[in-house]
């Protein structure tokens, strides 16, 4: 059963073809005999309640010399595909949140939208983790800073984070009675206007921040520990990171018993949760990352396993 696929991305032209999950996802498919569609960055738009897109042809090959082609672009309905694949990196801003409205519309007209619009909505990547209470570290989230002070006081060591960050960026780890506290917070909330994530320090992230994928609610069985280095307490491969794999430990599966029955029931097909020590710490539904990684150190197809959800979902739905 061919589909026609399409792909909602950054440029595909900046991507880096060893790392991208997205480009593995395209492999997969294009290796099933699916038909390939690029939406151009900034390409979906509205005629009237009909979700339209400016969309290429492409084709891609694993080959780090030229690993796409775009055909001639054409303004088409969103209608015309069986598939659309969101994988647009954060930050979750005014525009990507009006994109995921245009996609609802395609949905209704019976396109299949990986991860569900409405979920990608709902599941901010941070405070997702907190719908999981009894999987998460001590958390606050507050615009006061004076709240956060004193849950940095409580608990003598934190994380502080903004809400709409990736790749670690922006995430600072302090101590109780800090000097730069005060502008740390006055920065991070902008003056209290913005919502901040202050969560208990974990040790154990010297081990490593645990990837752990779910694909259609299931855990891949191995994950990827990625390992700070150097001077640097953030485990992000964005970061500077060392991505080890390891198999999935009692206390990973217990966690995404937990949490993937729920993301599978909001649409959420493919997501990455984040584990530090035996913590639940964020659930990133716009572009986990990490199979190529995973594929490489364990003879793993995990996109194959997402095309094999999507294949049953559609022939379900016809």
């Amino acid at each position: 059963m061919a589909l026609d696929v399409a792909v909602v991305m950054d440029p595909i032209e900046k991507i880096r073809i060893g790392k991208d999950t997205s480009f593995a996802m395209l492999l997969e498919a294009s290796r099933r005999g699916h038909r390939l569609h690029y939406v151009l960055p900034g390409g979906l738009s509205l005629d009237g309640a009909r979700a339209m897109a400016r969309v290429a042809p492409l084709q891609v090959r694993d080959d780090p010399a030229g690993w796409y082609s775009l055909g001639p672009v054409a303004r088409r309905p969103l209608a015309e595909v069986d598939v659309v694949l969101v994988r647009t990196d954060p930050p979750f801003d005014a525009d990507y949140l009006y994109d995921t409205h245009i996609l609802d519309l395609a949905r209704r007209d019976g396109v299949m939208v990986v991860n569900d619009p409405a979920g990608l909505r709902d599941i901010n990547e941070k405070l997702g983790a907190l719908l999981f209470p009894q999987c998460c570290p001590p958390s606050r989230v507050s615009r006061d800073a004076g709240e956060l002070k004193a849950f940095v006081a409580e608990h003598g060591e934190a994380v502080l984070k903004p809400l709409d960050g990736m790749g670690g960026r922006s995430i600072f780890r302090v101590r109780a009675g800090e000097p730069n506290l005060n502008v740390i917070l006055e920065t991070l909330t902008g003056g209290g206007r913005h919502l901040a994530l202050a969560q208990r320090w974990i040790p154990e992230i010297r081990d490593g921040d645990k990837r752990i994928l779910l694909v259609d609610g299931e855990p891949v069985p191995y994950c990827l520990a990625r390992i700070p280095q150097g001077d640097e307490f953030r485990g992000n491969l964005a970061a500077g990171g060392r991505g080890e794999g390891r198999p999935l430990s009692e206390r990973d599966r217990w966690i995404a018993a937990q949490v993937g029955p729920e993301l599978k029931r909001r649409g959420m097909l493919f997501v990455g949760l984040d584990v530090i020590g035996d913590w639940l710490t964020e659930v990133n539904v716009t572009s986990p990352t990490c199979v190529r990684e995973l594929d490489a150190q364990f003879g793993l197809n995990i996109a194959g396993l997402l095309f094999d959800a999507i294949e049953a979902r559609r022939r379900g739905a016809g």
